[in-house]
């Protein structure tokens, strides 16, 4: 039988075993260009590992995915981190495991704000983009170049992702 994952909201707190959370905060913020510009520094690191491999700027356009949901499969990247950062202001899910022997284990499932991001490290694992309510672009920032930089996992028996109450 399917598990039922709990939707969390997402916060730097809960998030950080599994990366950064992209968002305005006043802890990160500089002003800049005469004071007339909040500079929310640091946010993450990217990440292209090997030769030849570069940071790539992308956006990607997801269709919205309905739940409940069927988590069953997860992906990972291991020569080069990704941010997601929405574009059109919408919530959206961010599902994440940690390894576990070369496998993802239990997903995590966060509800994100449409002003927040994150930026998955190289090889950590992840569902792939999950936009709720309708299209959404996402400016994605992640890594070119040579290798093969895509592994997936299939689970046997899917996660369930509920409607968001």
């Amino acid at each position: 039988m399917p598990q039922i994952l709990p939707i969390r909201p997402l916060t730097a707190e809960a998030f950080a075993p599994y990366g950064q959370v992209i968002e305005a905060t006043p802890a990160k913020m500089r002003l800049i260009n005469g004071g007339n510009t909040e500079r929310h520094h640091g946010l993450g690191r990217a990440e292209a590992l090997g030769e030849g491999a570069e940071v790539i700027l992308n956006i990607f356009r997801g269709q919205p995915r309905q739940l409940p949901y069927a988590v069953d499969m997860m992906e990972r990247h291991p020569f080069g981190s990704q941010s997601f950062q929405p574009l059109s202001g919408k919530s959206w899910l961010v599902v994440v495991a940690a390894d576990e022997g070369g496998q993802p284990g239990e997903p995590q499932v966060f509800l994100a704000r449409g002003d927040q991001g994150v930026n998955y490290p190289a090889g950590l694992w992840h569902h792939p983009l999950m936009a709720l309510a309708g299209v959404c672009d996402f400016l994605v920032v992640d890594r070119l170049g040579p290798g093969g930089n895509l592994e997936e996992y299939f689970y046997q028996t899917p996660f369930i992702i509920p409607e968001i109450s």
